[in-house]
């Protein structure tokens, strides 16, 4: 029985977050959705690893950096990038809760949604060519990507509602323990500082950058629960993207 709750949390973070095909879970419950939370930077190595060997391209650092990110965007469906968007226009929207719900519901970009987008990969863009050009453009990659994945355990975590009584969100929420969460970014931060010793730069600069996603993602999480009542999928996609520019800003020098 443990098995396929393992196998089957594994298809459900394989299956949202990357374009990989897999075989749907048998069933999705509070037990699938924790562990799938909690594997979701597992589940985007793959994306992480073909983002970072991008960069290996012989080009400028800039076309470089925005080659990489789209891989890296193409390989999730967008779906992060659609979930900042939509959080965007509704947290800009209006004051009314069920009126800024309804608007992120549509899907269509608006323009505070169009806006958020180009200056968020503006500065995404900006930074890992930066990171590409300092000469840890790979390792850069791999910590941004899944440092951002991190704050899905985060997002899910008990005590954090959803915002709405059916989608994503409203699966996921309140389904990872608040250790579990609190586990998952001490591993991250550990690993970010073990890697960066091999990419040549100083132990505390990556787990900088976990710490500066967390940070980033998490405010972003607490402005949404109070001003949505809660999270939705969009919320968690949006918080998804913080976190990866907040990394890859530290790690641009």
């Amino acid at each position: 029985m443990r098995g396929v709750l393992i196998q089957d949390a594994i298809r459900m973070a394989v299956g949202t977050l990357t374009v990989v095909p897999v075989p749907a879970p048998r069933v999705i419950d509070a037990r699938v959705a924790r562990g799938a939370m909690l594997l979701a930077p597992l589940a985007v190595v793959p994306l992480a690893a073909a983002g970072a060997l991008v960069t290996l391209l012989p080009l400028p650092a800039l076309p470089a950096a925005a080659l990489a990110l789209g891989v890296v965007a193409l390989g999730s469906r967008g779906l992060h990038l659609d979930g900042l968007s939509d959080t965007a226009d509704g947290l800009s929207a209006s004051y009314d809760r069920e009126r800024a719900l309804s608007i992120m519901r549509k899907g269509d970009s608006g323009p505070s949604g169009v806006a958020t987008l180009v200056i968020v990969l503006l500065v995404q863009c900006g930074a890992l060519a930066g990171a590409i050009s300092a000469g840890h453009g790979i390792f850069a990659v791999v910590v941004a990507v899944l440092a951002g994945r991190v704050l899905l355990a985060i997002g899910c975590a008990r005590g954090v509602p959803s915002a709405r009584p059916e989608g994503l969100g409203a699966t996921v929420a309140g389904s990872v323990p608040v250790l579990g969460a609190a586990v998952s970014v001490v591993l991250g931060s550990a690993l970010a500082a073990w890697g960066g010793t091999f990419a040549g730069l100083p132990w505390w600069q990556g787990l900088l950058a976990v710490f500066a996603a967390v940070c980033a993602g998490g405010l972003l999480l607490w402005r949404c629960v109070r001003r949505l009542g809660g999270i939705t999928g969009d919320v968690l996609g949006a918080c998804v993207e913080t976190g990866v520019t907040a990394a890859l800003l530290c790690l641009a020098a």
